[in-house]
């Protein structure tokens, strides 16, 4: 079964364009998790323009009673300053990305050259010291896995964003080949496989169809686009069995 993390950075975004809290971050975990979310998924960029350095610690409080069957999942560039958020904070699940803390979002992989070895390898070592599950943001290429291994994390998001945009415009067949391909490749060296990045409720049957042992996806932009029409807890809900009913085999 594929687990759901709700990416919580879009209600964080909408909370910042205004001074009062609303709409209230923790409330709306609270939701996710009532709806069937197992992970809590953040990304605490350093211009704090969704989360900001206060939520961190709210949502580790209001998760412990349930961690660790319900994921913490921290999203960054391994800098100094997400090493500190780690040490204060023990997420089970890191997601290192290589986008500079300025992107406006996480849309490239590790390519995992030389230099980027040299930058992942002594943050990997040192989230894994605090017992966090170290996984790598790459893009759907087969031949990147074995280059995960090699820097010693524990696991792989794929890039979905691609394939979501081809499968907008009707012509995804070779992207979902190529994640098949590289979940496919990274199951075999023992790697977790996770996915993420404008999945949606559409475009999930296909990917669980070519990848029936994803672990999980973290999804946040489309499915907070959903619940401007259905509702959050209905749409997490929805997410949530949409990942369920393709996890087996």
């Amino acid at each position: 079964m594929a687990r759901l993390s709700v990416n919580l950075n879009k209600v964080a975004l909408l909370r910042n364009s205004r001074r009062t809290g609303v709409p209230d971050l923790l409330h709306f975990a609270r939701i996710a998790l009532d709806g069937g979310a197992l992970g809590i998924t953040i990304h605490p960029r350093p211009d704090e323009r969704h989360i900001r350095g206060s939520d961190v610690p709210a949502l580790a409080a209001l998760l412990q009673p349930v961690r660790p069957r319900i994921e913490f999942n921290l999203e960054g560039y391994p800098d100094a300053r997400l090493a500190a958020i780690l040490r204060d904070t023990r997420p089970e699940q890191c997601t290192l990305v290589p986008d500079a803390p300025d992107a406006f979002t996480s849309e490239e992989g590790w390519k995992l050259d030389a230099a980027q070895m040299h930058l992942a390898r002594p943050a990997i070592v040192a989230a894994k010291a605090l017992g966090c599950r170290v996984i790598l943001f790459i893009d759907p290429d087969p031949a990147v896995p074995a280059r995960v291994r090699d820097a010693g994390a524990d696991g792989v998001e794929i890039y979905t964003g691609s394939y979501a945009a081809a499968f907008h415009a009707g012509g995804h067949a070779a992207l979902l080949t190529a994640i098949a391909e590289t979940a496919r490749r990274a199951r075999d060296l023992g790697l977790v496989v996770n996915a993420g990045h404008d999945l949606n409720l559409l475009n999930i049957p296909p990917l669980m169809a070519a990848v029936p042992f994803l672990a999980e996806a973290s999804i946040g932009h489309e499915l907070t686009a959903d619940a401007l029409e259905n509702g959050f807890a209905a749409t997490v809900t929805a997410y949530a069995a949409a990942l369920r009913r393709g996890g087996a085999g």
